[in-house]
């Protein structure tokens, strides 16, 4: 008598079911973003409180937004972007701080030290040459492959935080 085949048909059964249903009852905020346009990422930007002025590049079509986290001001800019309108997949926060005098040694090692100690964000030398010197911090958001959207939001919302631990590097790097 085989008793595991009598029990393997129904639990078969049993184990697709719950499979199938745990695939077709994930949330509706649980989809994953692709890719956004520029309304999505006026909201997006909107509810981490990053006051946007939503623009359209001249060149490529592409949102950008210029908006202000705190007392700094940024640019928020879709990058990867195909498709009338624009879908992106990779969204580029950057923030540039002209210095009022030439570059010195010290805001090297500023920059190297940030890069060094941050996961988020990349600091970066605008101008090197001669003149006065100005400093900056990126981060990107990649959606490629799909992410949920409560990533994203949560994402954008870290780079007030990229900001303050730039500003914070910077300055305290500059008194030393």
């Amino acid at each position: 008598m085989d008793l595991m085949g009598n029990f393997a048909k129904p639990a078969k059964g049993l184990i697709f079911g719950l499979i199938a249903t745990l695939i077709f009852s994930v949330p509706a905020n649980a989809q994953l973003m692709e890719s956004f346009d520029g309304p999505t990422m006026e909201t997006i930007l909107e509810n981490a409180g990053l006051s946007p002025d939503m623009q359209i590049d001249s060149k490529t079509g592409a949102p950008v937004a210029f908006g202000k986290a705190g007392d700094f001001n940024f640019v928020a800019r879709a990058m990867n972007c195909s498709g009338i309108p624009k879908s992106c997949e990779e969204l580029m926060f950057f923030a540039n701080f002209p210095l009022g005098r030439p570059l010195r040694v010290t805001d090297l090692v500023a920059v190297n030290n940030y890069n060094e100690s941050q996961v988020f964000g990349r600091a970066y030398v605008v101008r090197p040459g001669a003149g006065d010197g100005e400093v900056g911090v990126d981060y990107v958001i990649e959606l490629g492959g799909g992410v949920s959207r409560q990533h994203v939001e949560e994402n954008v919302a870290r780079w007030a935080d990229v900001l303050t631990a730039f500003i914070a590097s910077m300055t305290s790097n500059a008194s030393s």
